[in-house]
């Protein structure tokens, strides 16, 4: 067993050093490397506690009512074989969709606000996600309807975007508040490219594309579950050495490349990681605005990781929020299921009000 301050570890290949000053504790997993707090694994431990209770309470509610005894049975596979189609085939896909989808995001997000050291530096504020819908919705456009052409379309459509926005942000390295607000320009002007494309396409193509821009996990299956998680696994493989990186150019370029970081290469392999991340929610689910924005900032706000951002601890908050945005677009309104990223966008839009509102104020104090 590991034990996290111990001197040594009793299980080979893993072993985790004391504390150090300022309360960091390394911890090495083989080649893997990281730090982490006290604090923060106490709570990343209370999110994930809190995210399987919410994923077990997902699975027992709908219009077919299920009991606890009867959710544990169907997932021990015992049990009524109704009850076991219900919970396995019907309901396991969507909440474990919720759960994947929402770490992926909350990763994109906190890579992309480390790198722009702000707050609105998130894939759906900057137009990557916006990048991705295009590529998958000319993907949709040409006939390719299954989900790998689409994912392959929306990763094409958010790196296109993504380069295009480095282009146009780069003058003399890329700023975080220039990257931010050209951002923003060339997502208005892929949103009115894609208004244009729901006109100009055949109707059947686009109230399809309309249906799914809306971002609901109502289509989701087991096959792109197993798919996206295999991506997701292939993401958190490099998420230590992507963490550490991140917090050496949180100090700047120039102390980044004293510790040995290449900076524009650095910045270029991070932004298509967290195009990646989007790209993969948005071919299966479509665009969900606003758990990229929001799960990074409250994560470094309860982790208490200061201006530093945590990527594991914003991928189980955001796995949280959206598997709690998904329960309530199902049964919030009875007899009614909402797509779920109309929930994000409600919340998320207040969440964003408050952000702006506590920028500006921060902005005043400061001039």
């Amino acid at each position: 067993m590991t034990r996290v301050g111990s001197r040594a570890s009793t299980q080979p290949g893993v072993r985790a050093a004391g504390v150090r000053a300022g309360g960091a504790i390394p911890i090495r997993i083989g080649r893997l490397s990281f730090q982490t707090t006290r604090r923060s694994i106490v709570v990343c431990a209370a999110v994930a506690v809190a995210t399987v209770l919410l994923a077990g309470v997902a699975l027992t509610l709908g219009s077919y009512a299920i009991s606890a005894d009867e959710l544990v049975a169907a997932l021990l596979g015992s049990g009524e074989r109704r009850v076991r189609t219900v919970v396995l085939e019907w309901r396991m896909p969507r909440v474990l969709a919720a759960v994947l989808f929402g770490a992926a995001l909350a990763i994109g997000g906190a890579i992309l606000q480390s790198l722009t050291r702000n707050p609105l530096g998130s894939p759906d504020i900057i137009g990557l996600t916006t990048g991705s819908y295009t590529g998958a919705v000319g993907a949709l456009m040409l006939g390719f309807t299954s989900y790998a052409a689409m994912g392959i379309g929306a990763l094409v459509g958010g790196l296109v975007t993504a380069l295009a926005v480095y282009l146009l942000a780069h003058r003399g390295g890329v700023q975080g508040f220039r990257f931010v607000i050209v951002g923003v320009a060339v997502g208005a002007f892929l949103t009115s490219v894609n208004s244009w494309f729901s006109v100009k396409v055949d109707v059947d193509v686009a109230l399809r594309a309309a249906v799914w821009g809306a971002g609901s996990l109502a289509a989701v299956d087991g096959t792109t579950v197993a798919v996206s998680a295999l991506v997701l696994a292939l993401i958190l493989v490099w998420l230590p050495t992507a963490q550490r990186r991140m917090r050496r150019l949180e100090l700047g370029d120039d102390a980044a490349a004293m510790l040995g970081v290449p900076v524009e290469r650095t910045k270029l392999i991070l932004i298509v990681l967290s195009v990646a991340a989007t790209a993969l929610v948005t071919a299966a689910a479509g665009p969900i605005a606003f758990v990229a924005l929001a799960a990074p900032q409250i994560a470094r706000r309860i982790t208490g990781h200061g201006a530093s951002v945590d990527l594991f601890g914003s991928a189980l908050v955001g796995a949280f929020l959206l598997l709690a945005a998904d329960v309530i677009a199902q049964h919030a309104v009875p007899g009614i299921v909402l797509p779920t990223g109309a929930i994000t966008v409600c919340l998320g839009g207040l969440y964003l009000v408050w952000l702006l509102g506590r920028e500006s104020r921060r902005a005043v104090r400061t001039s």
